[in-house]
């Protein structure tokens, strides 16, 4: 019996894993409020499997980027370790949340909703992501690499309100003024 469990155990988990898969590919094309049977489509199971898995569009939106938000806080102390400067490593870093916020149709929009099963996913960015962007200004101010008064919170919300895309202001568009934005946050010796 114990085996039968554990084989029931890995498939539920492969089904979850194919899932969060799905979703994280629809939300991209369609955004977080993508219809859930495109998802289930997508994953190859019904709609009740979703359900069952994740009883809210909410829990679904927070446990699809739970996963890349956890992975864009990782490499803020990868890149420290392998940049020629903590300016460097902290502009990479910017990249790839510019990344992450950009191709991420609607998770502006779920960030802002007033939806409070929601609330957990702005908390999640907060608690994981302010950290790992504090760590890279400690670095570029411990080397007078940045302008004094620059904080995480502060410069992660002007970079998330610079990647609001729209028809006259795309991707590219958002990545040249966070560009800016980061060359304005360098100290000038």
């Amino acid at each position: 019996m114990p085996e039968a469990v554990g084989v029931r155990q890995v498939q539920a988990q492969r089904t979850r894993s194919g899932v969060l898969a799905a979703a994280a590919a629809v939300f991209v094309d369609q955004g977080v409020q993508a219809p859930i049977r495109d998802i289930a489509e997508r994953a190859g199971v019904g709609v009740g499997t979703i359900y069952r898995n994740f009883p809210t569009r909410a829990d679904l939106v927070t446990a699809v980027y739970r996963h890349q938000i956890d992975t864009c806080a990782a490499l803020a102390p990868q890149l420290l370790e392998e940049a020629a400067s903590a300016f460097t490593a902290l502009t990479r870093w910017v990249d790839a949340f510019v990344e992450f916020l950009v191709t991420k149709h609607g998770l502006g929009a779920a960030l802002g909703s007033e939806d409070p099963g929601l609330g957990n996913l702005h908390v999640l960015m907060l608690d994981t992501l302010v950290p790992a962007c504090a760590t890279l200004l400690d670095a570029c101010a411990a080397v007078d690499e940045l302008s004094p008064g620059v904080t995480a919170y502060t410069l992660m919300r002007a970079i998330g309100n610079l990647c609001i895309t729209g028809p006259d202001y795309d991707q590219a568009d958002a990545k040249h003024m966070v560009a800016v934005l980061l060359a304005g946050c360098r100290h000038q010796a």
